[in-house]
């Protein structure tokens, strides 16, 4: 079984090429213009054990926003895709991550129903040309494109790089979890059969 997904999505205002493989080691690439977006994908890739491919250009000289949105609304959608029918997944996955002072927690349920709790006291300003509300962004349009249930609370810290930083290692780790194959699990695990519809 071959989990891996193939996305371009081209706008006015984005064009965003994304490559996804569920069972990787953290390879690829990602390039997106806004350094500190670029460094929480490389650390994404790497918890969650996916390879990630990333090129985007975007209309940066109005802000990071576009990008960072329009990124997370493609990986959703290379989620959503790279699982098929998500036969003999995990489903549910969480962790919690410390970083120094700071101290992110994530739930995660491949649902087929998109939600998204994000819960942190990050102060205001930006880091690496990323706003620091562009995090609820990104997972937001991930948990949508992905059509996933998912709760981050980012429970401490003080310094929002760290905070950030936790919040995608705990989603990371998260996902992990969820999406690895249950050799337990003959069908979908779900009374409904399906969590795709």
């Amino acid at each position: 079984m071959t989990r891996t997904a193939d996305i371009s999505r081209e706008t006015k205002e984005t064009n965003v090429a994304l490559a996804l493989a569920l069972d990787g080691s953290g390879a690829g690439t990602r390039q997106t213009g806004v350094g500190f977006l670029d460094h929480m994908l490389d650390l994404l890739a790497r918890h969650a054990r996916v390879d990630l491919d990333v090129e985007v250009t975007g209309d940066l000289q109005t802000g990071a926003h576009h990008t960072v949105e329009d990124t997370g609304i493609v990986l959703g959608q290379a989620l959503d895709r790279a699982l098929g029918d998500r036969a003999s997944i995990t489903r549910y996955g969480s962790a919690t991550v410390p970083m120094d002072e700071a101290r992110a927690s994530c739930a995660i349920d491949i649902s087929g129903r998109p939600f998204c709790h994000f819960a942190a006291d990050l102060p205001p300003g930006g880091t690496g040309g990323f706003d620091h509300e562009l995090a609820e962004e990104f997972f937001r349009a991930v948990a949508n494109g992905a059509r996933v249930t998912l709760h981050i609370d980012v429970e401490t810290g003080t310094n929002a790089h760290r905070m950030i930083e936790a919040a995608f290692k705990a989603f990371a780790r998260a996902l992990r979890v969820a999406v690895a194959i249950d050799p337990t699990e003959t069908g979908v695990p779900s009374t409904k059969g399906t969590l795709t519809s």
